[in-house]
């Protein structure tokens, strides 16, 4: 993977009553040489700092050109609105100032080519007791940066997985399910493997009913959707194959003979990626104008402002940040 680790990493703290504000703290104790700059409340992080187990300079800054990266020192953009933090459950108040965050951060990457950007964990729910419409980070992400083209991608040791569709109900599945649909995650994969430095990636398209329909006795969709959506993308050069019985197609994955797979929904690419990968995966969203990673995991309500929480997948979601392409 090419080196861009001189990127400026810009991150947004996440939910103030869950992990974020901790995994933010020690991830970047870990990663002593990282360019960060955190947008947050830097009253909540000071609040969460012991918790890191290491000595730690919170220092408030107001605009990225303030920033002094130097061993022990966290810059922080305050944006001062988290009030007293409710922790460890979602709250309208947690949503309100999840989103501010993101917002703030998402501007500021968005000002300098040499920015990337990395989103702490936010709850949905909190969202939607602050009345604010986005089922997630990537949503609110697309709306923010003026994107309609757009995939979740989440990486996890050997496995690379995008999305066809995300946060929607099982039952929905079927009917997003659309030539245009599964041609567009493709691309994007081609896209994201030159991202990530791939050359000449081996692209795979998982299929949505068992044994990928089995010539349409367990549904039509491969046929009419998914099969030809591939075929699309084979005769624009895209090296892609499938779709494939989703039962094996993560074995062929786990053994690096594919770079990635296109799942139709988000359980079918998740499950196998957080089996192998739980605290080290990283979630990508790709056709974005910029670099966007995540931790692979939530707010973790259940161990927030315990001290326990492990950074793990943060690092792996900086470091990837800093050496991906736009």
């Amino acid at each position: 993977m090419e080196n861009r680790e001189n990127n400026i990493v810009v991150l947004s703290m996440g939910d103030p009553g869950g992990i974020g504000p901790e995994v933010v703290i020690k991830a970047l104790n870990v990663l002593e040489g990282s360019r960060a700059i955190v947008v947050g409340d830097i009253a909540v992080l000071r609040e969460a700092a012991p918790m890191a187990g290491m000595e730690t300079q919170l220092r408030e800054i107001t605009s990225v050109s303030e920033a002094l990266f130097e061993r022990g020192v966290i810059n922080v953009v305050n944006l001062g609105v988290a009030g007293p933090t409710v922790k460890c459950r979602a709250t309208a108040e947690g949503g309100r100032a999840s989103a501010a965050y993101i917002e703030k951060a998402a501007q500021l990457v968005m000002q300098g080519q040499d920015r990337a950007l990395v989103t702490a964990p936010i709850s949905k729910e909190a969202l939607n007791l602050a009345g604010i419409g986005y089922p997630g980070h990537t949503e609110m992400l697309a709306h923010l940066t003026g994107t309609t083209d757009y995939a979740m991608m989440l990486v996890g040791g050997p496995l690379r997985v995008i999305l066809v569709t995300t946060h929607t109900a099982l039952k929905n599945v079927p009917g997003l399910i659309t030539r245009n649909r599964v041609l567009s995650a493709i691309r994007l994969a081609a896209r994201a493997a030159r991202m990530l430095s791939i050359d000449a990636p081996k692209i795979t398209v998982a299929g949505l009913n068992p044994h990928a329909g089995e010539a349409g006795l367990f549904g039509d969709e491969e046929i009419v959707s998914i099969a030809t959506a591939v075929a699309d993308a084979v005769a624009e050069g895209i090296g892609v194959t499938g779709p494939h019985p989703p039962d094996t197609i993560f074995t062929r994955a786990y053994k690096s003979e594919v770079d990635v797979v296109v799942c139709m929904y988000h359980d079918q690419g998740l499950i196998p990626l957080k089996m192998i990968a739980f605290d080290r995966g990283v979630n990508l969203t790709i056709g974005l104008p910029i670099v966007r990673t995540s931790p692979d995991h939530g707010t973790a309500y259940d161990i927030a402002w315990q001290g326990v929480a492990s950074p793990g997948s943060m690092v792996e979601a900086i470091r990837m940040a800093e050496r991906m392409r736009p």
